[in-house]
């Protein structure tokens, strides 16, 4: 990640307080998940007021320029909204959103994270795997 984003990273981190609903510690478990995969770049994009992006590419990928945002977004409380690319993974639970052009202009497969709920968050770093295995291959 570069600098300049790392920073804003750390600081939006700092400054998000906690609710009852663990939306900050859902946030971080994804985040060190994508961290935790060989080959993968993170950047941060924040939008104050609206939502802050952790997006992840794979330093392979030639086509797209990430395979997942993480968008925080900006509500009482705050919540995640886990977007991929439609064609880069697989839904076999049906728990996702179809967004048609939802990423980047892309259709996107869209998981809502309103609360901590260890069975979904499993799911969605299933979905993460699966995504950076598609994006490390091209």
């Amino acid at each position: 990640m570069k600098q300049e984003a790392e920073q804003a990273l750390n600081q939006f981190i700092e400054e998000w307080t906690d609710t009852p609903e663990q939306n900050k510690k859902a946030f971080l478990r994804l985040k060190s998940f994508l961290a935790s995969k060989d080959g993968a770049v993170l950047d941060f994009v924040p939008r104050a007021g609206v939502t802050y992006s952790l997006r992840a590419a794979h330093r392979n990928q030639a086509d797209k320029s990430l395979y997942v945002m993480v968008d925080v977004i900006e509500d009482d409380p705050r919540w995640l909204s886990v977007c991929f690319y439609g064609d880069m993974i697989t839904d076999p639970d049906e728990r996702g959103d179809f967004v048609p052009e939802g990423l980047l202009g892309d259709d996107a497969m869209c998981f809502d994270l309103e609360e901590w709920n260890e069975e979904l968050i499993t799911y969605i770093e299933a979905r993460l795997g699966e995504a950076h295995e598609s994006a490390a291959n091209g």
